[in-house]
C-alpha cells in the first residue's frame, strides 16, 4: 500500500497538485482492537493497538482500504455504513458482503467465495469426479462455500462422500478425526476450505498414517501457502494439490522498492524495524545484540518479502488504492462550464466527505498497468483466478505451478501441465461406481447417494448407446436390439422354411405318411378282390386313402415363405381335404349301421345307401366345405402380413386371418362331421361281426377330435412360426391317427394273416 501511495503521489497526472498520505493500523487480530484502529481512523483518535505507520499526522481519513477478514469486514461495514464511510477490502471474500442493502459501503478487490465454490465444482464436472469428500472450517468462509458447492453440483450426477468439520479452537483433535475418515474413505478427491493453518494439521496427521494418493483441491486461503509448500513432511500427501488461487500479476517498480527500503529513512515505519532485526540479527536500541547500522541492504537477500514473482493479496492492495486515487480523482477534478478542464473546482482536498468518495468509488472505471478495465459490479469485481498446482521438485520441497486460469465463468485449463498425486498422467478416477457402459442402464442403490448406483442390462428390445444411461429405450417395431443392446437393428423375417430342422421334420414326417398312404392304396388295390377289402366299401376306402393322402400333402403347403397364392390355398386344401376325409368315414358308419339294420325283417334301409346314395353324400358333405371356403376366400381370404406382436429380434412372416370367423366356421364343419362320426360310431361298435369296422371308426375319431381340441389352446397361445408348426402337427397327427387306426388292422390280416382273409372267416358270426 505504501508502495501504491508513493507511486501514485509520483504520477503528474492522477492527482496533479493532491498528495495522498495514509494511516496503518493492526488489528492485531483481535475484533475488538478492529474496531477500535478504525474508529480512530475515521475519528483522527488514538488507537489502543501499537502497531502503527503513517504519513500524516492525526487527521480524519475519508475511506478504509482492509481489512482481510470476511468476519472483521462484516463487522465494521455494518458499523461505519452509518458514517457513510467506504471500505475497500482486499481479502475478505464472504459471499454475504455482496448484498448491497446490508453493506453499501463495502467494495473489495477479491472474488466472492461463490466464485471459487463455483470454479472448483467446474474442476470436479471437467475431470468427472462423482465422489468427492469435503473438510470445511466451521466459519462463514467453510459453511458459505460449501454450500455453494453443493448448489453448483446440483443436477451434475456430483455427491459428497463426507463433510467434515474442523473447528479452530479443537484443530488437533479434530485432524486426527479427519485424517481417519479421509483413510477409511472410498473417495480419492477431497475439496479442502480451510485457513492454512488448518490444512497443514490435516495433512501433517495423513503423513503420520502415510495416507497418500489422495488428490486435494485447496482453496484460495491455502492453495498459494509456502510455508506449506515448503514444509517437507507433507511433501508426499500433498503433492499434486491443485488449488484455486487469487489472480497474480506483476507490479512494475514494486521489487526496486522493497529491495530499497531501510529503516534508517523510513524510521517510523515499525514493520519494517522488525523486518531488519529479525534478518540481521541487530537492534536499533540497546540491547545485548549488535546495533543496526543501517549499511545492512534487502538487495542480495532471498527472502519470501522480498520475492515479487507471484503478487496476489499485495495485487489485490494495489488494486484498492487505485480505486481509491481514482475515485477522488473524480471527485476532484470535475470540469465545469466556468473553469477550465483539470482545475479542482468540485471539493477541495480538505474537506473531503466519506459521503462523497462513496458515491465516485460506485462510478470508478480505469485500466491496471496489465491492461485490464477495472470497475465494481456492485461491490464486487469481475471474476478472475488462477487454477495452481503442487509439484515435487529435485530439491525436496513442493513448488506452485500455474496450470490455469477462471475468468468470469470460462476455465482455461492446460490438463498436460498438471502433475497429479497419482504421479500418473492420468486423471485420478473418483466415483463410487463406474459408469454404466452402453447397453445397461442406471438403477440406484436402496438407501445410497445417486451416485452410487448398479448397471442392469437393458431388456430385450431395448438399447442404451450411450454411457450412463438413466433409461432403455425401445426400438420402433420394425427393429430390435443388438446382442449388445447397443443400437436397434432391423428385425429378420421369419417363417417356417424347408431349411430349417422344424420345417425338414415336418416335411419329412408328411412325405413319409403320404408314402405311407400310397403303400396301403397299392396293397388294397393289388388286393380289391379280397373279402377284407371287399367287406369294408371298398370304394369309400380308396376315396379315403386320397383324401388321407391329400391330408398328408395339404401339409406341405403351410411351409415356406407365404404368399398370396399359399395363404388362400392352404387353408382351403385343409379344410376340403378334411371334409372329404371325414365324410368317407361317416358315410362307411352309416353303411355300417344300415347293413346291420337291413337285417331287420322288413327293413328297408340298404336302398338309402347304395353305391351312388354314397358318393353323393360324400359329394354333398364336401361340397358344403367348398361353399364355405369359397366364400370365406372371395370376401376376406387370408393374406401375407409381418407379425410384430410377438417380441422378438425376428418379424413373424404369416398368414394373417383377416376374417376369424371363415376360418372358425371352417373348422367348425370339420369338428361337427367328426362328432356325428364319432357319435355313430359309438353306436355301431358293439354289433355283431367278426371283423366291426365302426370299432376302428371309433378309435380313429377319439384321436382325431383329441387332436384338434387340444390344437385350438396350443394353437392361440403359439409364438411366431410356431403357430403354423402347431397346425401342420395337429393335421399329420390325425391323419396319421386315421390311417394307423382304420388301415393298419387290415393291412395286418392282408399281408401277415391271409388265412384269415376268406368270406368264411369275415361272415362266421
Amino acid at each position: 500500500m505504501v508502495f501504491t501511495v508513493e507511486e501514485i503521489n509520483r504520477d503528474a497526472t492522477l492527482l496533479p497538485g493532491v498528495r495522498l498520505g495514509y494511516r496503518i493500523r493492526d488489528t492485531c487480530s483481535r475484533y475488538p482492537w478492529a474496531l477500535d484502529g478504525a474508529l480512530s481512523l475515521v475519528t483522527g483518535g488514538l488507537s489502543s493497538c501499537n502497531m502503527t505507520a503513517s504519513s500524516t499526522d492525526s487527521v480524519v481519513v475519508p475511506l478504509l482500504i482492509g481489512p482481510a477478514s470476511s468476519t472483521t469486514g462484516i463487522m465494521l461495514s455494518s458499523i461505519l455504513q452509518t458514517l457513510s464511510v467506504p471500505i475497500i477490502s482486499f481479502l475478505a471474500s464472504c459471499p454475504c458482503l455482496s448484498d448491497r442493502t446490508k453493506f453499501p459501503t463495502f467494495f473489495r478487490t477479491i472474488p466472492s467465495d461463490i466464485y471459487q465454490a463455483r470454479a472448483m465444482a467446474q474442476l470436479a464436472i471437467r475431470f468427472h469426479w462423482t465422489w468427492i469428500g469435503a473438510v470445511v472450517v466451521n466459519n462463514d468462509y467453510g459453511q458459505l462455500a460449501i454450500q455453494m458447492f453443493q448448489e453448483e453440483i446440483r443436477g451434475k450426477e456430483i455427491c459428497l462422500e463426507f463433510i467434515e468439520t474442523v473447528y479452530r479452537e479443537t484443530v488437533m483433535t479434530d485432524a486426527r478425526r479427519i485424517a481417519l475418515t479421509v483413510q477409511a474413505a472410498t473417495t480419492r478427491v477431497i475439496l479442502i476450505f480451510c485457513w492454512y493453518k488448518d490444512a497443514k494439521e490435516i495433512l501433517l496427521e495423513l503423513a503420520k498414517r502415510n495416507v497418500t494418493g489422495r488428490q486435494f483441491l485447496a482453496s484460495e486461503a491455502w492453495s498459494t501457502s509456502e510455508e506449506l509448500l515448503q514444509e517437507l513432511a507433507i511433501s508426499e500427501v500433498a503433492n499434486g494439490v491443485l488449488g484455486v488461487a487469487i489472480q497474480s500479476s506483476t507490479i512494475p517498480g514494486f521489487e526496486h522498492f522493497l529491495r530499497s527500503l531501510n529503516p534508517i529513512h523510513r524510521p517510523n515505519d515499525v514493520f519494517l524495524r522488525d523486518l531488519w532485526e529479525m534478518e540481521f540479527k541487530c537492534k536499533f536500541s540497546n540491547a545485548s545484540l549488535p546495533p543496526c547500522s543501517g549499511t545492512e541492504s534487502l538487495v542480495e537477500m532471498k527472502h519470501p518479502f522480498t520475492d515479487t514473482s507471484q503478487l496476489r493479496v499485495a495485487h489485490n492492495v494495489y488494486l484498492a488504492v487505485y480505486a481509491a486515487a481514482y475515485a477522488l480523482h473524480s471527485l476532484l477534478f470535475c470540469p465545469g462550464q466556468d473553469s477550465p478542464p483539470g482545475k479542482p473546482n468540485c471539493t477541495s482536498p480538505h474537506h473531503i466527505q466519506p459521503i462523497d468518495v462513496l458515491q465516485h468509488l460506485n462510478k470508478v472505471n480505469f485500466t491496471t498497468p496489465r491492461g485490464e478495465t477495472f470497475y465494481f459490479q456492485g461491490s464486487d469485481l469481475t471474476t478472475r483466478y488462477d487454477l495452481v498446482n503442487w509439484q515435487k521438485t529435485p530439491r525436496g520441497p513442493l513448488k506452485l505451478a500455474l496450470v490455469g486460469r477462471v475468468d468470469g465463468f470460462n476455465l482455461m485449463l492446460n490438463e498436460s501441465a498438471i502433475h497429479w498425486s497419482t504421479g500418473l498422467n492420468q486423471v485420478p478416477v473418483s466415483v463410487c461406481s463406474e459408469s454404466c457402459p452402453p447397453g445397461t442402464r442406471k438403477a440406484n442403490r436402496k438407501g445410497e447417494p445417486l451416485c452410487c448406483f448398479d448397471c442392469i442390462p437393458c431388456a430385450d428390445g431395448e438399447i442404451s448407446n450411450t454411457s450412463g444411461s438413466l433409461q432403455c429405450e425401445r426400438c420402433p417395431p420394425e427393429f430390435w436390439s443388438n446382442d449388445g443392446r447397443t443400437a436397434c437393428a432391423p428385425r429378420q423375417l421369419d417363417f417356417l422354411s424347408f431349411n430349417e430342422t422344424l420345417g425338414i421334420t415336418l416335411t419329412t414326417v408328411a412325405v413319409s405318411g403320404a408314402v405311407v398312404t400310397t403303400a396301403v392304396f397299392v396293397v388294397f388295390l393289388h388286393y380289391r378282390h379280397t373279402p377284407m377289402v371287399r367287406a369294408n366299401n371298398s370304394e369309400l376306402s380308396f376315396l379315403l386313402l386320397v383324401s388321407l393322402k391329400l391330408c398328408f400333402l395339404c401339409s406341405l403347403v403351410f411351409i415356406g415363405r407365404p404368399s398370396v397364392w399359399s395363404c388362400r390355398f392352404q387353408q382351403a386344401a385343409f379344410g376340403i381335404s378334411f371334409v372329404l376325409c371325414v365324410s368317407c368315414l361317416l358315410v362307411k358308419t352309416l353303411v355300417v349301421l344300415a347293413v346291420f339294420r337291413s337285417a331287420q325283417p322288413g327293413s328297408r334301409a340298404t336302398k338309402w345307401f347304395g353305391p351312388s346314395q354314397q358318393r353323393g353324400s360324400v359329394c354333398l358333405f364336401t361340397s358344403i366345405q367348398i361353399i364355405i371356403c369359397t366364400v370365406w376366400l372371395s370376401v376376406s381370404p387370408p393374406n401375407p402380413d409381418r407379425n410384430l406382436g410377438f417380441q422378438g429380434s425376428k418379424v413373424t412372416l404369416e398368414c394373417a386371418m383377416a376374417s376369424v370367423v371363415g376360418f372358425s366356421l371352417v373348422l367348425g364343419y370339420i369338428g361337427l362331421l367328426a362328432c356325428t362320426c364319432l357319435l355313430l360310431a359309438f353306436l355301431a361298435r358293439k354289433l355283431p361281426d367278426n371283423f366291426n369296422e365302426a370299432k376302428l371308426i371309433t378309435f380313429s375319431m377319439l384321436i382325431f377330435c383329441a387332436v384338434w381340441v387340444a390344437f385350438v389352446p396350443a394353437y392361440i397361445s403359439s409364438p411366431g412360426k410356431y403357430v403354423v408348426a402347431v397346425e401342420i402337427f395337429a393335421i399329420l397327427a390325425s391323419s396319421y391317427g386315421l390311417l394307423f387306426c382304420i388301415f393298419a388292422p387290415k393291412c395286418f390280416i392282408i399281408l401277415l394273416r391271409p388265412e384269415r382273409n376268406t368270406k368264411k372267416d369275415m361272415m362266421s358270426r
